[in-house]
Parts: structure tokens; sequence; C-alpha cells
């Protein structure tokens, strides 16, 4: 079971209060889920990469700090404050960091 920051309840958090960067590579939190969608928020420091994949649920990216690019389906996307990419299940996507990087992910049923 994924231990969650939020619960489904009339609430609000300051995201800036929830990044922090590990000594190196990814670190991963869940905000809230439920049966339909799973909001993580993900914190990379600089050079971290993810390599391609694929998920089986549509997904939204949106970056909140620093600086990256996101591969997806062989098209390289600037990831900085303020970009949003829409992802359709099953598209294969990778990522790098460039500076640390932080973005929130919601991931949902097709």
């Amino acid at each position: 079971m994924t231990t969650t920051i939020l619960s489904f309840q009339p609430t609000f958090t300051q995201l800036q209060e929830h990044i922090e960067y590990p000594k190196a590579g990814k670190l991963s939190k869940v905000l809230l889920q439920d049966q339909v969608c799973q909001y993580t928020l993900f914190c990379l420091t600089a050079d971290t990469e993810i390599s391609e994949h694929t998920s089986p649920r549509n997904a939204v990216v949106q970056c909140l700090e620093g600086k990256g690019v996101l591969t997806l389906e062989g098209k390289d996307i600037a990831l900085e404050p303020g970009v949003f990419i829409v992802m359709p299940a099953n598209a294969p996507h990778a990522l790098k960091a460039i500076a640390n990087l932080a973005f929130l992910l919601t991931l949902s049923k097709p």
C-alpha cells in the first residue's frame, strides 16, 4: 500500500513545500490517489535519466521547476516551469534532468 500525503477531503497544499532532491537519482511522493487517478510529485537531481518505457495509463506532466528533456514518441520536449504535456497510454517516453527537476505526474485510466 502506498502512503499518500493528501486525502479526498477538502484540503490543499503548496507543492513547493514537498519538493526535495535526493543526493542522486530521483525521489517520488504520491500526493493523492484513488481508483481512477494518481498524482505523484517527482524530484530528479541534475543528470538523472529515466530510460524509455510505456505506461498502460494516460499521463500528464506538469513541470514545476528546473530543466530537462522529455522524449515522447521520439520527439524531444523541453521541460521548464509551466510546461504541460499530455501522454496517451502506451506512448513510449523517456526523461533526462538537465538541472534539478520537479514535476507533477498525473496518471489516469484510459
